[in-house]
């Protein structure tokens, strides 16, 4: 699974701008359709653009590129449930052939003749074996920016709280997760923790693949060595409000802070 910063609902204004592509916002819900870019163009020799969209995929084998085609007009989209920088500079990358070919921008439909449908890479699905590991999104970030991350509810006495903080950290790095913060509440002395697993901003080349049930097994044998349980304990007068502190932190503005504008 990938963590970290994405975009789905809004597009981040400030960071990308197209000449060519259009950005389709994803409606969630019953509708639940991927949030998509697509380009609607004419262009003189559209094979040779083809072509040269075919040796672009090579690059960005994680994306899917739609190529709908009739004559020389060519309607070019991809999309997904989590777009992540790097599929924004797939698509920058796109504009850049599109500009060399003198492509030109078209608002009218027109029937599609044919199609070119370049897959992403396969890709193993995870299914989750660890019922305490909740996957979450997050409201708007800097530049319109959502996170997905791990979180883990659970309580434990308050004497072992930092070593357990200590011991996520180092499954953290071992794991390949950047982002660990965490919400507490004390009472006597116990403990409720929400914790928090996410990573940064997914660029080209170093984009951060972390295997759910892997840390999610390491989690879990901490509770060999603490005294640590899953969930909340008391009720909502002992829910866990106070934070965000930070034990690992990357891309913090697109993390934590609020799209203020």
């Amino acid at each position: 699974m990938i963590l970290g910063v994405y975009w789905y609902f809004k597009f981040p204004e400030n960071l990308y701008r197209f000449q060519f592509f259009k950005f389709f916002k994803g409606i969630g819900g019953h509708a639940n359709n991927l949030a998509e870019l697509e380009a609607r163009i004419s262009v003189e020799h559209p094979e040779n653009l083809i072509k040269k969209l075919e040796e672009l995929h090579f690059r960005f084998k994680r994306m899917y590129l739609d190529i709908k085609i009739n004559e020389n007009q060519l309607l070019i989209s991809t999309g997904d449930y989590t777009l992540f920088d790097e599929h924004f500079q797939f698509v920058s990358e796109i504009e850049k052939l599109l500009i060399l070919a003198n492509a030109i921008l078209i608002d009218s439909s027109f029937e599609v003749r044919s199609s070119r449908n370049l897959r992403p890479e396969n890709v193993k699905y995870e299914t989750i074996e660890h019922r305490f590991i909740q996957i979450i999104g997050s409201d708007f970030k800097k530049d319109n920016a959502e996170n997905l991350s791990i979180r883990i509810d659970c309580n434990l006495p308050l004497s072992s709280k930092k070593d357990l903080i200590d011991d996520l950290t180092l499954i953290c790095r071992e794991e390949n997760i950047h982002v660990l913060y965490y919400f507490d509440r004390t009472f006597k002395d116990q403990c409720n923790l929400m914790l928090v697993f996410t990573n940064g901003r997914q660029m080209e080349n170093a984009v951060q693949h972390v295997c759910i049930n892997s840390f999610g097994s390491k989690v879990r044998q901490l509770t060999e060595k603490y005294p640590l349980h899953f969930g909340h304990f008391g009720g909502m007068e002992y829910y866990p409000l106070h934070g965000p502190y930070m034990q690992l932190m990357k891309d913090e503005e697109y993390i934590l802070n609020k799209n203020k504008t």
